[in-house]
């Protein structure tokens, strides 16, 4: 039993391993068609789950980063021809800062999320719907075991 469980784990993290660092390439590859990096990318992605707006600590605190280093590449994207996002103060509190999507930011977004999302329906397309609908159930479970057992942020 140790040895088939120690065999199935190899081979699951083999294929995660694979599937993250072929999924990075491709992401890395995309966002450069687009002239983004990655950083910049989830700042829009970010922003268009927002409803297109969102204070630059909290876009800093969901992605680990520090409020200096958030501020710079929002500005890299504020600077772009044309501008993919704005800054503001906000409305009810002088002290914070809105990043406001611009409609050429959404349609960045949108065109890499567009992308991503053909080759998606491609290899998907491909399979019979019972396939697809299990591959999404088996993934799903796995996350949701594994998230439940091990939380971000907690030490094994």
């Amino acid at each position: 039993m140790d040895q088939e469980l120690n065999r199935d784990v190899a081979e699951l993290w083999s294929i995660l391993f694979d599937i993250v660092t072929d999924g990075e390439k491709r992401l890395a590859s995309h966002f450069e068609a687009h002239q983004l990096t990655p950083p910049q990318f989830y700042v829009l992605k970010t922003l268009s789950e927002n409803a297109g707006a969102c204070r630059i600590g909290d876009i800093a605190r969901d992605h680990h980063l520090t409020s200096a280093t958030m501020t710079g590449l929002v500005k890299r994207l504020e600077t772009m021809n044309p501008p993919l996002v704005r800054r503001q103060r906000n409305q009810s509190d002088g002290r914070s800062v809105d990043v406001i999507l611009t409609e050429a930011g959404a349609a960045r977004f949108i065109a890499v999320q567009r992308a991503l999302m053909d080759q998606l329906r491609a290899v998907f397309g491909a399979l019979p719907e019972a396939q697809r609908r299990d591959i999404i159930d088996q993934v799903r479970r796995y996350f949701t075991v594994f998230s439940q057992r091990f939380p971000v942020g907690d030490s094994p």
